[in-house]
């Protein structure tokens, strides 16, 4: 059975949007996109290559999966990443998508009906990005692996991970966090059930 890998590029107050570029996502009027590039190194790169190359199929909320739509299909030819992602099946969450621009993209309309079925069909399906379908998936207990990349900034505004609409869930540390040279940190997490709460830490370890 395969895995359902979250990979997010986080702030240190837990913002997603934008990550890539100023004009990337500007919904709810953010102002602040293009804050990874200031922190991007060799190092950062060749992980996010690495772990692009052993993906084997995409899985994305809608608005992520327009943005890609409308940027990787024209660079299939010159950047190793397009031609990757170009290349696998991908899986758009949306309710009112009808006819996907993007080859090879199939639309699912029910998170915990039709996201199980992927872990039996392939080994690596990797969601970007994606932060309300990152929720979704939470809530239905069908996220295995965190990859977190954070970056040491605080933003004060934009989309959040995390928030109000997660349901609770404890995890486990599988890789030595592994730090880069422009400050960004790498944590992998893999779902370790439910967390442990009710504890009096003055009592903890007695």
């Amino acid at each position: 059975m395969g895995i359902i890998q979250v990979d997010l590029f986080l702030t240190l107050d837990g913002v997603y949007q934008g990550p890539g570029g100023p004009d990337e996502d500007r919904a709810g009027g953010f102002e602040l996109g293009g804050w990874q590039g200031a922190y991007f190194d060799d190092a950062t790169g060749e992980m996010i290559g690495a772990g692009i190359d052993r993906l084997d199929a995409l899985l994305l909320g809608r608005r992520t999966y327009d943005i890609f739509a409308g940027y990787w299909p024209a660079h299939g030819n010159d950047d190793p990443i397009a031609v990757k992602f170009n290349a696998v099946p991908k899986f758009v969450v949306s309710r009112t998508l009808t006819d996907p621009s993007w080859a090879g993209t199939t639309v699912l309309r029910d998170v915990a009906a039709e996201v199980p079925a992927l872990r039996d069909r392939f080994d690596a399906v990797h969601v970007i990005g994606s932060g309300e379908l990152v929720t979704a998936l939470l809530r239905e207990e069908l996220v295995d692996r965190l990859n977190l990349l954070v970056y040491p900034l605080v933003l004060g505004s934009g989309k959040r991970i995390f928030g109000s609409a997660a349901a609770p869930a404890a995890f486990t540390l599988v890789a030595p966090p592994r730090a880069f040279p422009k400050g960004a940190v790498s944590l992998v997490y893999e779902r370790a059930g439910a967390p442990v709460t009710g504890v009096d830490v003055a009592q903890a370890g007695q």
